[in-house]
């Protein structure tokens, strides 16, 4: 049985976040989304021709997003529960790693509409490679740390994420920005490059992550006929984590304010650069703003969870999120304020809550959790909740956007997100155990106040 607390494996697997925020940051918020528009946008209109149908360049991007991720949201349970059956946890994590960084690599070669397939397919590779991984990567949390340490480590993996993602992306800039340091290269090809980095630097790193990690935590024996036998683990976690009804509360909460949060991410830069018209260079600084600041953010929440409880310090993040929302959607210069400086201003608000939401919606929910070895299975049906709302939320925002032409429409949309998840996180009764039949249970310490 593993010792929690090792912090060698601790510094290991946050060391995966340092990894894997590579493609987090450079392919889905700061470099791809600006040189897709750039590269496939071939008439006034903005649209793009793929698979024979007429599409705007923007909203292809988020129906690229969706597709990736309700892929991952249909395989991720019944993997998890077939390599919590068979002890191979980190084995799928390796795989899913190495697909997600090939694939960032392959972008190299997507050059314009006529290799469109290039980028359409490898970004959709390259997410479900992120995501499939970090399914089996969160799992590892409960097992390498004791529950009043879940935050703190956390907090820690995703600063180690924002620290080195960002290294990555000034890396790249200084290609883009200062070709002349590199034998005068052409932005382009600069760009490209970029892309290749990612998944050199997201393989190369993870390496660490893998040959400290333990496999087999629990000595599963081996065992024939995975997949049978993964389904069968599948109910018996679903059945078991339907009688807990704060787990499910926490789980419909996150799916909805998770919603908002993902579909902020990816699209923000979309919303700056197609409504708002802001330069790139402003929009990449914006986004290293966003970096650095929620470094502070993943360890101010934290703390906060330690004095408050983690429900309401995801209270408190969630109503910050919901006023950055409605800030967006008025900032408009028929309203009277500099776009400009006010799209900086919520950014620098959203790296706060950014880094602090996602922090603790994982310890949370690990927090939660009965005392079981099948901690694989049980965070599929959090990453589900995870993909399937990215799906919903990035699918909506960019059909509302299709049909009626303005983001700020889909905007509205993400308030209501942030409002449907606080109202159902504040149902989550804080003084409740979580007694599931036939396993011992956590009292939850630390949850409430």
């Amino acid at each position: 049985m593993l010792e929690k607390g090792n912090k060698k494996i601790i510094r290991a697997w946050t060391m995966y976040d340092w990894a894997n925020s590579a493609y987090s940051l450079v392919i889905t918020s700061a470099l791809f989304p600006i040189y897709f528009h750039a590269v496939t946008t071939t008439d006034e209109n903005n649209t793009v021709n793929f698979l024979g149908r007429t599409f705007n360049s923007d909203s292809l991007q988020t129906y690229t997003i969706s597709f990736a991720f309700l892929l991952i949201a249909v395989m991720s349970p019944l993997l998890s529960s077939i390599a919590d059956y068979s002890g191979k946890k980190k084995k799928f994590m390796y795989f899913f790693s190495t697909l997600g960084a090939i694939s960032c690599s392959s972008l190299f070669f997507f050059k314009g509409v006529d290799t469109l397939w290039i980028g359409v397919f490898g970004a959709i590779l390259a997410a479900v490679g992120y995501a499939g991984s970090i399914v089996f990567y969160n799992a590892f949390l409960p097992e390498i740390a004791e529950p009043e340490d879940q935050d703190k480590v956390s907090a820690k993996g995703f600063a180690m994420g924002y620290i080195g993602s960002s290294l990555l992306l000034i890396f790249s800039l200084t290609m883009i920005m200062f070709p002349d340091w590199y034998g005068g290269i052409e932005s382009g090809t600069a760009t490209r490059l970029a892309f290749l980095l990612v998944g050199v630097w997201w393989f190369g790193f993870a390496q660490y992550t893998f040959y400290h990690l333990p496999d087999n935590v629990y000595d599963r024996p081996k065992a024939s006929r995975y997949i049978f036998h993964g389904y069968q683990e599948l109910k018996k976690v679903w059945s078991e984590l339907r009688q807990s009804s704060r787990l499910m509360s926490f789980l419909l909460s996150f799916f909805f304010y998770n919603m908002g949060v993902q579909t902020v991410m990816y699209v923000a830069t979309l919303f700056g650069e197609g409504e708002l018209n802001l330069p790139s260079e402003i929009l990449i600084a914006v986004i290293l703003i966003i970096q650095f600041v929620a470094i502070g953010g993943a360890f101010l929440f934290s703390g906060l969870s330690k004095r408050y409880g983690n429900i309401r310090a995801l209270t408190i993040s969630i109503i910050i999120w919901i006023f950055v929302c409605i800030g967006a959607y008025f900032c408009d210069k028929r309203y009277g304020v500099n776009e400009q400086n006010m799209f900086i201003v919520l950014a620098a608000i959203v790296g706060l809550v950014m880094g602090g939401i996602q922090s603790l919606s994982r310890s949370t929910y690990s927090k939660l959790l009965p005392e079981t070895i099948d901690h694989a299975s049980y965070f599929s049906f959090y990453d589900v909740c995870d993909k399937i709302g990215t799906v919903l939320g990035t699918f909506a925002f960019g059909y509302i956007n299709e049909v009626t032409g303005s983001m700020r429409n889909s905007i509205v949309v993400l308030i209501s997100f942030f409002i449907i998840g606080l109202i159902s996180l504040l149902r989550v009764r804080r003084d409740e155990p979580v007694v599931l039949k036939g396993i011992a249970d956590k009292t939850g310490a630390g949850l409430s106040s």
